[in-house]
């Protein structure tokens, strides 16, 4: 895709602010990355899941030994995480509901991410439910043991696991935070899923990147091509469901 020209590129800015500032208006504060980090441990999710990345580094370091490979876990995890996020965006937290019967399949994922949607600035919901991470947590650990050769390995695993979903809570909840960017890579995650959020939900997936797994999949078009959606606060709202 090549590179849209100056001017384009300001329109479609001056879009996705003209239409942050009808769904924010006047409540957008502006605070620090140090607030930003304390206020990111009022919240059950970060604290859950760090207790989880806690025991699997004392796990990892009690049983001792390893082999070499199992330092490509890591390296294979973040190299396949916008592939991996792109698919959880889509699949599980974009779910539309079905039935099957008299049977309506929705998971509390989906559900919670819905209502996410109606209010980005509602920042309980821009985290994990704390309800699946009861499950989930504990499901890493079962997986890990199951698809890994060792003990050690499968603790390997689950410290950067663990460590992938801390860092993807604190990314998402800095983006929906009151915290201005101000790395060139920050600023273009934070207008990445602001374009997700404001402009169109059948786009720009990616939440710790932009322009990596949307390129792939063909959902990084350029922002001025784009209308806004009318059911981007509002999933599926058009379906009736």
């Amino acid at each position: 895709m090549t590179k849209p020209p100056p001017e384009i590129e300001q329109l479609a800015a001056q879009r996705l602010a003209s239409d942050e500032e009808r769904i924010t208006g006047s409540r957008r504060t502006n605070v620090s990355l140090g607030g930003a980090w304390r206020s990111f441990w009022r919240h059950p999710s970060p604290w859950m899941i760090s207790s989880a990345l806690t025991a699997a580094v004392v796990a990892r370091a009690a049983v001792g030994g390893g082999a070499w490979w199992e330092l490509l876990i890591p390296v294979a995890l973040v190299a396949s995480f916008p592939v991996i996020e792109w698919v959880i965006h889509v699949v599980i937290l974009h779910w539309r509901p079905r039935h099957i019967g008299p049977v309506r399949i929705d998971s509390l994922l989906a559900r919670d991410h819905r209502a996410h949607h109606a209010d980005p600035r509602d920042i309980p919901l821009v985290f994990i439910p704390w309800r699946a991470l009861l499950w989930l947590l504990p499901a890493y650990v079962a997986i890990a043991l199951l698809a890994m050769p060792s003990t050690v390995s499968a603790c390997s695993l689950l410290v950067s696991v663990y460590g992938i979903k801390f860092a993807y809570e604190w990314v998402h909840y800095l983006v929906h935070s009151d915290y201005r960017p101000r790395s060139a890579w920050f600023r273009s995650v934070w207008r990445n899923h602001r374009l997700h959020h404001y402009k169109n939900e059948h786009y720009w997936f990616t939440v710790t990147s932009a322009g990596t797994a949307d390129r792939l999949f063909g959902t990084y078009p350029d922002p001025a091509s784009v209308q806004t959606s009318p059911t981007v606060r509002a999933l599926h709202a058009s379906e009736n469901l």
